[in-house]
Parts: C-alpha cells; structure tokens; sequence
C-alpha cells in the first residue's frame, strides 16, 4: 500500500502584530477605556499641575459615555449644565477631550473628516453622580459628505447652540496655525446674543506646538481681536501645552453633585 506523502506544514507568518488604530464599537455599548488603560495618560496630565489642577484633572478622569444623537430630540432631558466643543473637522475635538479626561478612546475621532454627524455625550462626576455633561459637536467645513446630509446636521448643530436650555459653555477650537476661519466667525454670530446673555465661551487654539514663542504670541492677538477680547488660549495635546488652564475652566463651570438619573435615559437612546 503506497502511502500518501504528508503536506508540508505552512510557514507561519513572522513579524510585528498589526491592531487598529481605533476600535470601532457601536454607539449603544460604547464605554470609557479601563482605568488601568489610562492610567499613563491620567499620570502624564497631573505631572506638574498645581493642587488645584490635580483636582480638576481628577475630575475629567471620571468622564464617560453617556449617549449620542442624531437629532435635538433624541437628547436626554435633565438639569446638568452642557459644556459644547466645536470646530472645523480636523481642528482635534475628539483628541481635546481625550487628552484632558486621561483616555484615549472617549471621544471616537474618524479617519476621514466630516464623517461624525452626531452630539456625542459624556457624563462627569463620581459615579452616581453628574456635575457637567460634555457635548461633542460634529466638526464642520469638510465636504466628505453630501451637500443634504452636511446641511441638515450643522442645521442640528446651529439649533442645539442657539436652543439648547442646558448649554453653560462653548469651547471652539481652532488650529493655532490658521486661526479662527470664516466658518468659525460665522459660528460666533450664531452664538453672540447667548454669549452677550451670559453663555460661557473659550477658543482653544490646538497644535501650539507647531508654532515658536512669536507665532504663538500673534496667534494669540489675532485671535483675541476676532473675538472681541473672549477668552483665548494655546492648546497642545502632545506637548502638554494649556491643560491644566482648560481643565480648570471646565472645573469651575460644573455644578454641585447631585443624583445621577441618566443612565435609564442613556440605555434608551444608546
């Protein structure tokens, strides 16, 4: 009987693992990485912070997912204040509010701008508790989308700044090389009469670290006159730069902890 000549074993693959970049979960069962995951990123933001600082960053740490919506009233009704991050699509909201809450995968940042057409919403406080709830806009002046589509969310964006009862604050950001644009003025009118109302609002300018010491001071100017004196500061995700300064800012607009009832609300829009 001839025997059947065995296969020759296949050669495995040698070489370094590839993981994705981003772990793309559906919205509903989205959660906040692992604390013993972020716990580098929480080190690296508290190093050097004041006492003061150091509670603040604290805070932020305890941010997690709380719902996303496609529609003004898809949101959660309650009685938090709202703290809004807006700006142009690749001006480094997601990276923002990842850099100052310790974890990396809090605010999901596409690939390819324009993409996010939905209030992303993350909750701030001990557990069981809410102080302030994080609003991520979608970014806008990108056309990676169709013109219907791109005009009904910023239309949802507009209407949510200019109607939204629990709005306490604006943090728009802009790239400190090009400074606030024609889109980011025009979202400034949008806003003026709650800001002149009392609506608290913040330009940071991110990527600070792509400018030297005299650029940044011009960055500063300018954009101080385009806001008529608003408050403006620099922001650098990768050189640390004006963290301790926004998370302190986002600090002192939260309110008074008190019983968290969202979770029921979250479960039901998730």
């Amino acid at each position: 009987m001839t025997e059947t000549p065995k296969k020759p074993a296949d050669k495995q693959l040698t070489g370094p693992r590839l993981t994705p970049k981003y772990k793309v979960v559906p919205p509903s069962y989205r959660r906040s990485q692992p604390r013993s995951r972020a716990a580098s990123e929480a080190g690296k933001a508290v190093a050097g912070s004041s006492e003061e600082g150091k509670t603040a960053l604290a805070w932020l740490h305890t941010a997690r997912f709380l719902t996303t919506s496609a529609q003004l009233h898809q949101l959660p009704p309650h009685d938090y204040p709202e703290v809004a991050f807006v700006g142009r699509s690749n001006a480094g909201k997601s990276t923002c509010i990842n850099t100052l809450c310790q974890q990396r995968q809090l605010a999901y940042a596409s690939k390819t701008p324009g993409r996010t057409q939905h209030i992303n919403m993350f909750s701030l406080g001990k557990q069981g508790t809410t102080d302030l709830i994080l609003c991520d806009l979608p970014g806008y002046g990108y056309a990676a989308v169709d013109k219907l589509s791109k005009a009904r969310w910023q239309q949802v964006m507009a209407n949510y700044l200019v109607s939204r009862p629990q709005l306490k604050a604006v943090v728009m950001l802009a790239d400190s090389r090009h400074g606030l644009t024609e889109l980011d003025e025009s979202l400034l009118d949008v806003i003026r009469s709650r800001v002149e109302a009392g609506l608290e609002f913040v330009v940071l300018l991110t990527k600070a670290d792509k400018l030297n010491k005299t650029e940044a001071a011009k960055a500063l100017s300018i954009a101080k006159l385009q806001t008529a004196g608003g408050a403006v500061q620099l922001f650098s995700a990768l050189k640390r730069v004006g963290i301790e300064e926004a998370a302190l800012r986002l600090y002192g607009w939260r309110m008074p902890a008190v019983s968290d009832q969202l979770a029921p609300v979250a479960t039901e829009n998730g």
